[in-house]
């Protein structure tokens, strides 16, 4: 039975799940593709429906690893079964392309298996929004020396390097009628010493300077506070005390940050010649100056500059407007300079076909959706530029990597990363594990220190070399004073961005024309004649 179809997959799919959050057991992610490529290795597949067996062994993963998406409310069950649905279908056609190019081309398995690997990790990055959670690279977030290939070729290329090893060792072993092989040792032996040495080079180089002190506020409130209007004082009060809290201590702080939407009270804004209803009970100049007034209130009397989560509200002769944002202000409470979230994650904060169906919302936690922001921002407070990102934007690279590109081609190239996220939704689950994991590579790729600000955690303060400097506790209150350096250096990443794994992706594309035209010349062969 251990020799099944099902159960080789499924120990590869137990390994990588070892390997990623709440276990970490790291090196096991080495070792995952191994019964993987026995499979690809094999003349066929065992079993009636060998395929659907490598799915379901797929779906049981990825319905382990994350388990948390059904932790925010009921209907996100539904969420987390079509997710895991839908990301088990590109481990089929991992070992179906890969058998391909083994069978079909000859192509060596260390050579097929990471290459097709990395394309389909490229088109889940980028199909329906992307996903980039959990990726095999994730496993690797805590060694920083393997990590710095991702300068070059993002976080793919530790993937494919994963993969590239485990592929060696299993065609190293007798399996079936071949034998003993050990010249896959060399390639091995090669790509994983220049990685190393690559990482070593680039984690020894000394080309920073001084930078901000800056105070990432994590307060620990649970998600349905923040929809219950009696606790905004609760909610104010925790992190406005965690803040004076951090002025005290630290006399010299140039930035304040508060995660997602911990302002609570919404930053309003109107269109010149909106006209509110005659019964409204209010002016659009009222409501604008509440809004000043609120955060005057919170920022005057700690005396330094902010970094707010704010809901914004727009209202237009159009129609109203909701934007998840990131507003900075300086220490006398004046505007510097906004953010509004631009990358919206469906059933995250939004429903697919919701603004025709408005009860769809009744199904969810989301009381509405919001809007799309105009794109990426570069605020200068005092000595350093600030690039915000909002929530799950920095789990996608290809994501910031391209709002980072958009700034300096505009010479506004942000000095710092920062990203404000409110994970109160997962109740201190292996969810913010992986979303830091995402955060440490975004840094190395762009070269840029990453500054995190969590609710519930994890906070964090992580060089450009991708070092965990600080980090907040899981689902408690801390203060992370993190005094990040300028990096001087500049990225392969950012210039030539995802070109390595799209010549990945298009091998993958490749190899899958070539087995569905085999597929069909193989079934009229074996079609009946009708002569």
């Amino acid at each position: 039975w251990w020799r099944s179809t099902f159960a080789m997959a499924l120990a590869g799919q137990v390994l990588y799940w070892a390997a990623l959050p709440p276990l970490e057991l790291a090196p096991l992610a080495w070792l995952a593709a191994v019964p993987w490529v026995l499979l690809i290795r094999r003349d066929a597949l065992a079993g009636r429906r060998p395929y659907l067996a490598l799915w379901l062994s797929s779906f049981i993963f990825h319905l382990a690893a994350f388990y948390w998406v059904t932790l925010p409310h009921w209907a996100t069950t539904f969420g987390w079964l079509a997710l895991s649905f839908y990301l088990a279908l590109y481990f089929p056609l991992f070992v179906g392309l890969c058998r391909v190019a083994v069978h079909r081309f000859r192509i060596a398995p260390l050579v097929a298996a990471p290459v097709v690997w990395v394309g389909l990790e490229l088109a889940r990055a980028h199909l329906l929004t992307g996903f980039g959670m959990g990726a095999l690279s994730h496993t690797q977030y805590r060694w920083p020396a393997v990590l710095q290939i991702s300068d070059l070729f993002g976080a793919y290329g530790v993937s494919f390097l994963i993969v590239l090893v485990g592929a060696a060792l299993a065609q190293m072993l007798p399996w079936e009628s071949a034998r003993r092989s050990w010249w896959p040792a060399v390639p091995l032996a090669v790509a994983l010493g220049c990685a190393l040495a690559y990482g070593s080079w680039r984690t020894s180089q000394q080309t920073t300077h001084a930078g901000p002190k800056v105070a990432l506020i994590q307060g620990s409130i649970d998600i349905e506070m923040k929809h219950d209007p009696k606790q905004g004082q609760q909610i104010f009060d925790e992190y406005f005390g965690l803040s004076g809290k951090a002025v005290r201590e630290h006399a010299d702080l140039d930035l304040i940050v508060w995660p997602e939407t911990m302002f609570r009270y919404p930053w309003f804004t109107f269109d010149k010649d909106f006209v509110p209803p005659a019964d409204a009970g209010w002016t659009p100049a009222e409501l604008e100056a509440r809004s000043h007034k609120a955060v005057e209130q919170t920022v005057v009397p700690l005396g330094v500059a902010m970094l707010l989560g704010i809901d914004a509200m727009h209202e237009s002769s159009a129609g109203a407007e909701r934007y998840n944002s990131a507003l900075f202000f300086d220490r006398t409470s004046r505007l510097l300079g906004r953010y509004a979230k631009t990358h919206i994650v469906p059933f995250g904060e939004y429903v697919p076909f919701a603004d025709t169906f408005p009860w769809l919302y009744r199904l969810t936690p989301l009381p509405g959706g919001i809007n799309r922001g105009a794109g990426p921002e570069s605020v200068m407070v005092g000595k350093a530029s600030y690039a915000p990102s909002i929530c799950y934007e920095n789990t996608i690279p290809h994501f910031i990597r391209g709002q980072v590109v958009q700034l300096r081609a505009q010479d506004r190239e942000p000095d710092i990363l920062v990203n404000l996220t409110n994970d109160g939704w997962f109740w201190g689950s292996s969810e913010l594990d992986m979303h830091l994991a995402c955060a440490v590579f975004r840094a190395i790729e762009c070269r840029k220190p990453s500054l995190i600000a969590a609710n519930t955690g994890f906070s964090a303060w992580i060089d450009s070399n991708g070092r965990i400097k600080a980090q907040g506790r899981r689902r408690l209150t801390d203060v992370i004073v993190a005094t990040p350096e300028i990096d001087q250096r500049r990225s392969p990443y950012l210039d030539y961005g995802d070109v390595p794994a799209g010549l990945c992706l298009l091998a993958t594309l490749a190899l899958a024309i070539v087995g569905i035209s085999d597929r069909r010349r193989n079934r009229q062969k074996s079609a009946p004649s009708t002569s």
